[in-house]
């Protein structure tokens, strides 16, 4: 007899079905890891963006994002409203704001980023180490290949 209670085996072997529910799950487990920081999934996205290196335009860091101006411009005033990150108008060119992490900013992502960290584990702990370092390897090369 068939189980009711779960997906049956069309949906086991759909990969769109696979990637949406791990998704979710994945989502789910960083975003418990996240709530004592005061930050969602996206806005840790724009902090670890943030934090590579020399300061970026908003706009910079959209595209780096992959996302619009408008909802870049909307995460960052949510992480300027909790002391994360400051702007101020680029020295060579007063026409663009320049992104940095305040030194607060600095402090929650390096918290952030060991909370997602051990989420991540989490996630991944019933693969062999391996197994989950070849899905990670796949999912890179799935989001990397050119259109």
């Amino acid at each position: 007899m068939a189980r009711e209670d779960g997906p049956g085996p069309e949906l086991r072997r759909n990969l769109v079905y696979l990637l949406k529910h791990a998704h979710f799950r994945m989502a789910e487990l960083t975003a418990r890891a996240l709530t004592p920081y005061g930050i969602e999934g996206r806005e840790l996205g724009v902090l670890l963006t943030l934090a590579g290196g020399e300061p970026m335009s908003q706009q910079q860091a959209a595209q780096r994002l992959g996302i619009d101006r408008t909802t870049m411009v909307a995460l960052l005033d949510a992480l300027e409203g909790k002391g994360l990150v400051s702007r101020h108008p680029d020295a060579e060119d007063r026409r663009r704001n320049v992104v940095e992490l305040t030194d607060v900013g600095k402090d929650t992502l390096r918290r952030a980023t060991e909370a997602t960290d051990e989420a991540e584990r989490a996630f991944l702990a019933s693969l062999h180490p391996q197994a989950a370092q070849q899905l990670r390897d796949s999912l890179r090369t799935i989001v990397t290949q050119p259109d």
